[in-house]
């Protein structure tokens, strides 16, 4: 952690001894066997409000005042503030002893946990997240006798993600999102594979490792209420109840302790919810695959040009550079900047190698030319792209709304994301229509 970051959090940490908020954790009576394990179904509804109360009475966790939890559904919360919170000031505290985190897991779990790893397919990075499944499968085999059931039965019990999707929900995606869902869908098989080669180790119990439906769900609860700090994984109780958000009121800290601290990144009115940034806000697709929602407040989204990651890789861009407007149908210069390269790629060598010298070499003047000369192909390959993702998208959301929402619960965040991709498509196609470069 650097020096700075570790100032900020001293200074936080100062602020809430001085305002009397206590660091203690008494937890919680454990009795000795496992009683009332927690349903995962996915119609189960979750018990927040008990959450609650054991937090904030039981373990040690403070709030602001006017800190606030609303639903309209049960299902999905939201955090607000009742009152102003100055930027900088404290919002909720969270003692380590309550955090799941990847580094404890390793630290409970030893050399059972390290050898599952290594024989496994995770890679390096999947590590951490998967530390904390595993704690909260062993958690979870506890049931009531678990010091962390309430929050385990506060958890969302559907998900929307690419790892609770089927083969029918794949089908009414569109490619990018599509790859992204399989993906997220890879991972959870990675992490099944894993998890299985404890068995027999008394770490969690076969029936438990069968169970299909259980791990998806600590899947799930692992991989959208966690968060990234120094490199490990983290789920600090009632602070995971904060939303994404593309404007951010709240961030979340660790001190050197791993105690965990929410203050308000910015002056926050009364009435306002506080959210934190769980991803890139300039790619929504991600987002949704990833977490199950579709955040409708972003700027821009990824020109779902899949077909030239090549080239994009070639010219050193990333999916956060070839971007198109929400709100305008506005399309990223380095759209163009791909789209003419491929073609020049396709049709003379000598061209593209000169054209990428100049975007190499930040030759806004060459650059330009060659847009200039060449922009009559440019523009009707992206009005290819364009349309074709348009009418892609009619089709796909026609075969989800032939299915029955009672048994394909995802149909209405999946056509809500089609939908949301087609009006910005809709807006480049119109701008496309009318622009000249």
């Amino acid at each position: 952690m650097g020096t700075s970051r570790l100032l900020a959090v001293a200074i936080v940490a100062h602020w809430f001894v001085s305002l009397g908020w206590s660091f203690s954790f008494p937890h919680p009576a454990a009795s000795s066997t496992a009683e009332g394990l927690v349903c995962v179904e996915e119609t189960m509804e979750r018990d927040v409000y008990s959450m609650m109360e054991w937090a904030f009475n039981a373990c040690g966790v403070q709030k602001a005042d006017g800190f606030q939890l609303t639903t309209n559904d049960g299902q999905d919360y939201e955090v607000y503030t009742e009152q102003d919170l100055p930027e900088g000031s404290p919002i909720l505290f969270v003692p380590n002893e309550l955090i799941f985190a990847s580094y404890k897991a390793v630290q409970e779990f030893g050399q059972i946990l390290v050898e599952a790893e290594n024989n496994g397919p995770l890679s390096p990075s999947q590590r951490p997240l998967f530390r904390v499944f595993c704690k909260i499968l062993t958690e979870y085999e506890k049931g009531q006798s678990s010091p962390w059931y309430p929050w385990l039965n506060s958890t969302p019990r559907l998900y929307n993600t690419g790892s609770a999707m089927t083969d029918a929900c794949f089908e009414c995606l569109p490619p990018y999102a599509a790859q992204l869902a399989l993906a997220d869908r890879q991972n959870f098989i990675n992490f099944q594979q894993t998890i299985n080669l404890v068995a027999g180790s008394n770490l969690i119990s076969q029936e438990t490792l069968s169970n299909v439906k259980v791990l998806k769900w600590a899947y799930s609860v692992a991989m959208t209420r966690s968060t990234e700090w120094n490199g490990e994984r983290l789920i600090a109780p009632m602070a995971d109840m904060l939303n994404h958000g593309t404007e951010t009121e709240a961030q979340i800290t660790y001190d050197e302790e791993g105690n965990c601290y929410v203050c308000a990144s910015k002056n926050v009115p009364a009435g306002s919810p506080l959210r934190i940034s769980l991803g890139d806000p300039t790619d929504p697709s991600k987002l949704f695959a990833t977490f199950g929602f579709l955040d409708e407040s972003s700027p821009t989204v990824f020109c779902k040009a899949v077909h030239l990651e090549n080239e994009m890789d070639e010219l050193g861009y990333s999916k956060s550079d070839l971007l198109f407007s929400t709100e305008t149908g506005e399309i990223s210069m380095q759209v163009y900047d791909v789209q003419l390269y491929a073609i020049l790629q396709e049709n003379d060598s000598n061209l593209a190698e000169a054209f990428f010298q100049a975007v190499m070499s930040s030759d806004e003047a060459t650059k330009g030319q060659f847009h200039n000369q060449y922009w009559e192909y440019t523009k009707a390959a992206l009005e290819e792209h364009v349309d074709g993702l348009l009418l892609d998208l009619e089709e796909l959301s026609a075969k989800a709304k032939s299915y029955d929402i009672r048994t394909h619960p995802r149909v209405p965040v999946i056509l809500q994301h089609n939908e949301f991709v087609r009006n910005t498509f809709w807006q480049v196609k119109q701008n496309l229509l009318r622009s000249v470069l």
